[in-house]
């Protein structure tokens, strides 16, 4: 038999299509009796039909023979027959008056209406140009999957019975045009295709990777007009330390067009068996999905709420819910939804499905146009941090944001409307109420010498309402309990020039650029602070009006900001670097903390450098320098060398803020990430990554470890083709939380493409 290669089960049926090239009856072609005769030369002939409805068929051939006696036609040389889409191509189309039976030989190309094109040496048709019988037979699908077999017969009502039959979705043939063996194929000893039901049903399948007999498939079957049904899918392993060897298999529910449901069955040999499932539905209006999983085992409480006496090795159910969907009312109005929920803080980890420590859950109503938006929006987080106490994460409900986009048409520039509200709840914290207004106008021009200015004006107004703000344990962040009011107004003026110029053989961009900012004074400290804790100069902040990330703080004072951008291009190569720093001129004292890059009158410098070469060479470093002594106070890079195949990534962070302990969202922090993939052999590739921790004591009195910990590596082998993907890993976790506990997992992953499952 011819190698075969096959890209997915459904699109096989297609061969059944093909080999029925006629559904109405049609006549041979009609050649008058006379003696045997031979004509020389091209010939070709229209057959009329027995039927008016019949599309025509011809032919055409080099030479063409009539033996009156035994009433046979044969055509020799380029033979080809053609019906309306469809077309038959062989060396010798023999044709039987008497039975009606045509025989065709020698490289036969058959195609049909849809692009599929079976080969093969010899075949039998009827004259009405059914096949009847084949012999060692290669389809080709237009869906690029490959069907073989040693023989097959087609009966009168349309069932067919191929024998010794294989399917895969690979090429046979390399690059360099010679046969190769595919990568996996899935052969049986009959394959058997019911007209009626549209379906093919396979006898003896058996999975072959690398000519290797894996899985056998018994009663496999699958539809033969490219419909999803409903089925087993190809099973999972994994061993980890937490829960021993794993296998799970899904089993696919095909509802509808529209809608479908997959169940999936775990069973580990160091815990109870788990069971989870994921609907999705398409509607009219968009689209969602939900997905759950449940079992039973014992857990680890990490979150300080087990009670005395309790038994920590005791059975409970334990699962996770997540759904997400996106409907689209109108072509302004949307509505997004999204929600996460775990029974507790390690099942995630344990069980191996996210590494995520908090969850979050929102739901979003919005109406966009071209000059205005609109969100009415609600969110809650659960955390499954180890300590953190959930009631003070707090719910948000509702959140509503308008904008819109005005072009005043006395002054120019543009005029944007804003009104946020904002209601925070907590079960064991703070309670938080804000409402406010803004209207920001912006002009920009550009001058005679090409200088870009812009002017900026602002003014907003503030109402906050907080109670139980004592449960709140940074004094800084409380504010002054009850109602509280404030207004702000900035004002602001931003220059810059580019200047341009060749340089290296490129073209280089020099932007000096400098900034305004004048704020009154503003009643900070008795505003509560929920949203503008983590503050930090950086190269992304550095000209913004406000450098605390949300609302409710503002840099009040009058601050100037310079700095510049300078970028280089030439074939292959692009650099880009910015540097800046802020001072402030007013003397009152700020309420930015030390180590904020901020606290003085002189900021800290700032910067960013990325550099492009080609795609081989990518790297990007961000930094900050103490304005006193030039010390580095962060220290940040990721560079990536190598392509798509084979590459080295490594990342560095390097934070020395001396900030102090009680600022817990801005802790100091040392960090290396590494990873690298190297192929070989064409097919092949190793891999690896590692992240480590190497904060010491000084910078985090928390930790456990002085200057060097491990968190996890990986490594592993991958082979990939045009049709097979498979991947063996081994992990290792070295830390423990709860009862995801530290160790290996061994994890092996195969992808038939084309087959949609793995």
């Amino acid at each position: 038999m011819r190698p075969l290669c096959v890209a997915t089960f459904r699109p096989v049926l297609a061969v059944f299509g093909v080999l029925a090239l006629a559904a109405a009856p049609a006549s041979a072609q009609e050649v008058p009796a006379s003696p045997p005769q031979e004509a020389n030369g091209a010939a070709s002939s229209a057959a009329g039909s027995t039927s008016n409805s019949a599309p025509e068929i011809r032919f055409q051939s080099d030479r063409v023979t009539y033996a009156s006696d035994a009433e046979t036609v044969t055509a020799t040389g380029n033979v080809v027959l053609r019906r309306a889409d469809q077309t038959v191509r062989a060396d010798v189309v023999t044709w039987n008056r008497k039975s009606g039976l045509i025989e065709a030989s020698g490289n036969i190309r058959f195609v049909d209406e849809g692009g599929n094109v079976l080969y093969t040496d010899k075949v039998e048709l009827t004259d009405e140009l059914k096949a009847g019988a084949i012999e060692d037979m290669l389809l080709v699908l237009r869906q690029g999957g490959r069907l073989a077999a040693r023989s097959g017969t087609r009966a009168a009502n349309g069932d067919m019975v191929l024998r010794d039959a294989a399917f895969s979705g690979c090429s046979v043939e390399g690059e360099d045009g010679c046969a190769k063996r595919p990568s996996w194929e899935v052969t049986a000893v009959a394959v058997t295709y019911d007209a009626k039901d549209q379906r093919v049903h396979y006898k003896g399948a058996l999975l072959r990777v690398f000519g290797l007999p894996i899985l056998p498939l018994p009663g496999l079957a699958h539809t033969s007009d490219f419909r999803a049904e409903s089925g087993l899918l190809i099973p999972d392993f994994r061993f980890s330390a937490a829960n021993g060897a794993e296998i799970n298999d899904t089993y696919y529910w095909r509802l509808a067009n529209n809608k479908d449901l997959a169940v999936t069955g775990y069973v580990f040999t160091g815990a109870l068996p788990m069971v989870s499932a994921r609907y999705r539905q398409l509607t009219d209006h968009g689209a969602f999905q939900a997905t759950a999983y449940l079992t039973r085992s014992a857990r680890i409480d990490i979150g300080g709420s087990n009670v005395a006496g309790a038994n920590p090795q005791e059975q409970v159910f334990r699962g996770y819910f997540e759904s997400n969907g996106r409907l689209q009312l109108s072509e302004n109005w949307s509505l997004t939804g999204y929600g996460r929920y775990a029974s507790d803080r390690t099942f995630l980890r344990r069980y191996d499905i996210s590494r995520d420590d908090r969850l979050r859950s929102t739901i979003n109503l919005e109406r966009i146009d071209a000059n205005s938006y609109f969100s009415l929006a609600g969110w809650a987080v659960q955390t499954l941090r180890s300590g953190d106490r959930q009631g003070l994460v707090p719910i948000a409900l509702p959140a509503i944001e308008y904008r819109r986009r005005i072009a005043p048409p006395s002054i120019g520039g543009t005029l944007e409307l804003q009104l946020n509200s904002l209601a925070l709840t907590r079960t064991g914290g703070q309670d938080t109420q804000r409402a406010f207004a803004k209207a920001q106008w912006d002009l920009r021009t550009l001058t005679g010498w090409g200088q870009e200015i812009t002017f900026t004006a602002l003014a907003r107004g503030d109402v906050y309402h907080s109670s139980q703000n004592e449960l709140t344990t940074n004094a800084l962040y409380r504010g002054v309990p009850g109602w509280q009011g404030r207004g702000i107004a900035t004002a602001a003026v931003d220059i810059k020039w580019p200047l341009i110029g060749s340089a290296f053989g490129g073209t280089q961009v020099f932007t000096p650029r400098v900034q305004l900012v004048a704020i009154p004074h503003i009643r900070n400290l008795a505003i509560l602070n929920e949203d503008s804790r983590s503050v930090e100069l950086e190269d992304s902040n550095l000209f913004s009006l406000n450098r605390f990330p949300g609302y409710d703080r503002i840099e009040d004072g009058v601050r100037v900001t310079y700095g510049a951008d300078w970028q280089f291009t030439r074939p292959g190569w692009r650099v880009s670097t910015t540097v800046g720093q802020s001072y402030r001129l007013s003397t009152q004292k700020t309420l930015l903390p030390d180590g904020t890059g901020l606290s003085s009158r002189a900021s800290d410098i700032v910067g960013r450098t990325d550099l492009r070469f080609r795609d081989i060479v990518q790297f990007t470093h961000r930094f900050r320098l103490d304005k006193d002594n030039l010390k580095l106070r962060r220290n940040e890079f990721d560079a990536t060398i190598g392509n798509h195949r084979t590459y080295a990534e490594v990342g560095y962070l390097r934070l020395n803020r001396d900030i102090p302990a009680t600022f817990e969202d801005l802790r100091d922090r040392e960090e290396v990430r590494f990873s690298a993939r190297v192929a070989f052999a064409r097919r092949w590739s190793v891999f690896g990554s590692a992240v480590a921790n190497l904060t010491n004591r000084v910078d985090d009195p928390t930790k456990t470890k002085d200057g060097f910990q491990m968190l996890r590596h990986r490594l592993g082998f991958a082979y990939a083709d045009d049709c097979l993907d498979l991947a063996l890993t081994w992990r290792r976790d070295y830390i423990t939380n709860g009862d995801a506990t530290r160790g290996s997992t061994i994890q092996f992953n195969i992808a038939f493409k084309g087959l949609g499952v793995r």
